[in-house]
């Protein structure tokens, strides 16, 4: 006991393979250009920033930092500086999942699942998680949304390096075929996001039916004959005006021309 209280008042070096990973890390993805990168820095200039553990039946388990442990054992570190933590296995997975969440390159995926779980973790509603998170609802929802994508298609999404409004506008699509198919087309065409939009719009609007196309070319027609009657209604009001306006209408299989003449100068009316 004693020796955990001094754990907790102090940093302490804990041997590398004595931290077991945490099963709640939301993060699944890790790019090693990055840990590379980390640990080149770790080397020249040490851990600036301990890692946090807990003491477990085995030795002890990761709540936050599994970059900079990965980047440690790249770099050959027996031992790592770390604080210890006495918070059960649930504080555990709501620290690991909290840590990453704050961080900006989350994979969209990641980022969605992991505000799942801490949902189910504090038993809350989706607004309480967003004040929590300091998120708005709406930006909460949109990315618990794209949970509804399956596994595969997360993989595809993930893999292609598309984006989160690309997710979001293939949701759009609720038959998983059609979407399985406008997938495949998006990322071997490299559509951005506007062309995706334009895609699926496309695919959600079916073509109409010939009995439609039918009362829209008569619709068409009817328009076009209440055009030619006001015109020719306009020009015998300027007659009974006194305006010797006129037209003449010519029609071919392509187009109707109609031209009204309408004199400048109105001839003087004799006084009855």
């Amino acid at each position: 006991m004693l020796l955990l209280n001094q754990e907790r008042r102090k940093i302490v070096e804990i041997p590398i393979d004595k931290i077991t990973p945490n099963p709640s890390q939301p993060r699944r993805i890790f790019s090693q250009a990055e840990l590379d990168s980390l640990s080149a820095s770790i080397q020249a200039n040490g851990l600036l920033q301990p890692i946090l553990v807990r003491r477990n039946g085995f030795g002890y388990e990761l709540i936050a930092g599994e970059r900079r442990l990965r980047a440690c054992r790249i770099a050959g570190f027996k031992t790592v500086p770390c604080i210890v933590s006495d918070c059960d296995e649930k504080q555990s997975a709501i620290f690991a999942m909290l840590e990453n969440l704050q961080r900006q390159d989350l994979q969209l995926f990641e980022e969605a699942e992991g505000i799942q779980r801490l949902i189910a973790e504090w038993g809350v509603t989706q607004e309480e998680a967003a004040m929590r998170l300091g998120k708005s609802q709406s930006t909460l929802a949109n990315k618990m949304r794209l949970l509804r994508l399956g596994p595969e298609e997360r993989r595809k999404i993930t893999d292609a390096g598309l984006t989160e409004r690309h997710a979001r506008a293939l949701l759009r699509i609720s038959d998983e075929e059609t979407r399985a198919q406008t997938l495949d087309l998006i990322i071997a065409k490299g559509l951005n996001v506007h062309q995706t939009d334009e895609l699926i719009e496309k695919i959600l609007t079916p073509p109409l039916p010939e009995t439609v196309k039918a009362n829209r070319t008569t619709f068409v027609v009817k328009d076009i004959r209440i055009f030619m009657n006001t015109i020719n209604h306009a020009i015998d009001l300027m007659k009974k005006s006194g305006i010797d306006a006129c037209s003449e209408r010519k029609e071919t299989e392509d187009y109707i021309e109609c031209v009204v003449r309408i004199p400048k100068i109105q001839p003087m009316r004799r006084a009855q």
